[in-house]
């Protein structure tokens, strides 16, 4: 192997054969300038390697704190701030995971062409490894598809931005708040605190419920004997007072909760839907807040709440 990298380095066009004029003895100049030659190779890698996670780290930087508002929450000014801060949480969290895969995926690039670069100079055959490596690739594809279908699914679902650490899904296997995602797994907690570990390729369907914006809904059972007119204006009564609340339309309503009017006839009543649009995730406060108010209007009214 010395004598063919001292052949290699004597018709080396650039480096080596720059190295070994410097020097005087042949022999030891050869080896000397391709010890020096691996030595810069190596050194440019990780130079080169440092650069792109560099870059990298600022294309992140960027996309994490880029403009996360559509013009549609734009218009409600209440509600902006918390969507805001919301969007732009989503936003970094998916760019720092994607920025991690990306310098992952560079360094293997460029320190393994470094690699292979070595190895060629030090006149290993480099065909017949990476005939190897092909083989053991396929065969590790082979027994190691789950892996990769997980991955495959989990870069799709941050591109996609289908959620984010905070929601809370229904994966099918398990419902509950995202703790955790990582291109292999995503971990959720449930309502009664376990803790789910969910591979990514084996959920086909997600319902999001925290995405964007949440909806909380109040159904109103009244007599049929109830003034039907009286009802409907003292829940729009309610919708109002609860829209012009600073605490709820700052921080959690999105719009102006709207009556429906009667949404169903039962054997017993008449029912009444009051629906108001949140910010993802608190239609569960909305709505306990929107009870307390049309319990205490319908009462104040003499309105009895039915079955």
């Amino acid at each position: 192997m010395t004598d063919g990298m001292i052949n290699g380095c004597k018709t080396d066009g650039f480096l080596c054969a720059t190295f070994l004029k410097m020097l005087p003895d042949a022999a030891w100049a050869s080896l000397a300038a391709t010890a020096i030659t691996i030595a810069l190779i190596l050194v440019i890698g990780f130079i080169v390697r440092n650069v792109v996670h560099r870059l990298i780290g600022r294309v992140v930087s960027r996309a994490a704190t880029g403009s996360a508002l559509t013009g549609r929450f734009r218009k409600n000014s209440g509600a902006t701030d918390g969507i805001d801060a919301l969007l732009n949480e989503r936003r970094k969290q998916r760019a720092e995971t994607m920025g991690s895969v990306l310098k992952h995926i560079a360094s293997i690039v460029i320190l393994g062409t470094a690699v292979l670069t070595v190895l060629d100079r030090l006149t290993i055959p480099i065909a017949p490894l990476l005939t190897s490596v092909g083989i053991l690739g396929v065969a590790i594809g082979f027994g190691a598809q789950e892996l990769v279908k997980d991955f495959i699914a989990g870069m799709f679902m941050l591109l996609e931005d289908q959620y984010g650490v905070g929601d809370v899904i229904d994966a099918g296997a398990a419902v509950g708040t995202v703790e955790a995602v990582t291109l292999r797994v995503t971990r959720l907690r449930d309502a009664d605190g376990r803790v789910w570990y969910v591979r990514n390729g084996t959920i086909t369907r997600i319902g999001n419920e925290s995405q964007g914006w949440s909806r909380a809904y109040l159904d109103v059972p009244v007599a049929y004997d109830s003034d039907i007119v009286m009802v409907r204006l003292l829940l729009e009564q309610v919708a109002e007072e609860l829209w012009a609340d600073p605490a709820f339309r700052e921080s959690l309503i999105v719009e102006q909760p709207s009556v429906f009017g009667v949404e169903q006839l039962s054997d017993s009543s008449l029912v009444f839907r009051v629906s108001a649009k949140t910010l993802p995730a608190r239609q569960a406060e909305v709505a306990r807040e929107l009870r307390l108010r049309v319990k205490a209007a319908l009462d104040g009214a003499g309105i009895a709440i039915t079955a």
